[in-house]
């Protein structure tokens, strides 16, 4: 789809504050084995054939062994949630009925990368010969959410806003600590082989304003950097096609109670984030050199580790991160409802924790495939 920053910015002048969209990604495995299956593209057409509406809300990602959700547009996060749950039930009952396990973690623990067919669309032929490698090698899961923001200036005010929490939001969602058969030592391995390998992606610059965003995407397609405003695969972003900004930081999550209090939490952070914006509270962009660190610490230890408190110059556990914003968004949370549980352990470190304990990888793997088909397949609540 050509690129058309006038329409971008129509988008978000029409845009309402706090929709919500959320999307969530799953590995399509094998029941038996719990390897990765090419499958999607027969969940799709039966999808297409038995359940319209589940064929409109799933979509397909770089391998075929991968199948995306997505609520479409919330009038607010409960409504998303509402919608996203109806989909889930939807998903896992077809999946059930075709003999397919679907899998939640940021990464699989022991697929080949290079045994993954790429699905055979225009825009994921054009990432996979352009890319190469890196995109080959990208076989990672993750829960986006798309939140709605009126203006286009508003909208890149609140990702740069949201630049310095990113390494909290990836710490309290990692669940990625297994890769090709081995304990990586990391607790998101996904944010590792996707956001330090691929080009235009994880922390961005802090742009001021739509002027110099929109100048810095007008660059991109001047050098043919960019075809598709997709290219640009930054960890928060304004979404060309949906006035929303969309934060892409977190690994996909191992039940939908996660996935939720996630979900929750983002959006009390834009919501947040607008609301300081439209009060005209200050705010000190910091280096991206230190929110990098941060991003590491994230990466390395998750909530295991330390963060930098980039005000106070000091070290803190990075549960203390996560706290302060809860403690930030209360506001926003309160009069919008939003019930954040996000206390236990992550999924990076349940894994790891059951690893130490005896397991292997494919009976803990095993574990979280159950979790996840237990909790995303719920009925909706009446």
């Amino acid at each position: 789809m050509p690129i058309d920053l006038d329409n971008t910015e129509e988008m978000f002048a029409t845009s309402t504050d706090l929709t919500v969209g959320l999307e969530e990604e799953f590995a399509v495995l094998a029941p038996g084995t719990l390897d990765l299956v090419p499958r999607f593209e027969e969940l799709r057409d039966t999808a297409a054939a038995l359940d319209p509406v589940l064929h409109d809300a799933i979509t397909g990602e770089l391998i075929s062994s991968e199948i995306e959700i997505v609520s479409g547009r919330g009038e607010d996060l409960h409504d998303a949630i509402a919608h996203q749950r109806d989909r889930r039930r939807r998903l896992f009952t077809l999946a059930a009925n075709r003999g397919v396990a679907l899998g939640s973690t940021g990464t699989h623990p022991w697929a080949d990368y290079r045994e993954q067919r790429n699905i055979d669309t225009a825009h994921y032929r054009r990432v996979v010969e352009g890319l190469g490698y890196v995109a080959r090698r990208n076989n990672t899961f993750s829960l986006h959410v798309h939140v709605g923001v009126r203006g286009a200036d508003r909208a890149v005010a609140v990702c740069d806003r949201l630049r310095p929490i990113l390494p909290a939001l990836l710490a309290v969602s990692a669940s990625s600590p297994f890769l090709e058969g081995q304990d990586t030592l990391l607790h998101s391995v996904r944010s590792q082989i996707f956001s330090k390998s691929f080009p235009r992606c994880g922390v961005p610059d802090a742009f001021g304003g739509w002027r110099a965003f929109r100048e810095y995407l007008e660059l991109l397609i001047a050098t043919r950097s960019i075809v598709e405003y997709t290219q640009v695969w930054w960890s928060v972003r304004p979404h060309a096609s949906f006035g929303t900004v969309e934060v892409r930081v977190c690994d996909a999550q191992i039940t939908a109670a996660e996935s939720e209090g996630l979900a929750g939490l983002i959006v009390a952070c834009v919501g947040q984030a607008l609301r300081d914006i439209d009060d005209g509270m200050p705010f000190d962009d910091p280096p991206h050199r230190l929110i990098e660190e941060n991003m590491w610490r994230a990466i390395r230890y998750g909530l295991d580790g330390n963060m930098i408190d980039l005000r106070r110059g000091v070290e803190i556990p990075a549960r203390a991160a996560i706290d302060a914003l809860w403690s930030w968004t209360t506001p926003v949370r309160e009069e919008a409802r939003i019930d954040v549980a996000l206390e236990g352990p992550t999924g990076a470190q349940r894994q790891r924790a059951a690893l130490l304990e005896g397991g292997d990888l494919r009976e803990v793997y095993a574990d979280t495939v159950r979790e996840t088909t237990t909790t995303y397949a719920q009925e909706v609540p009446a």
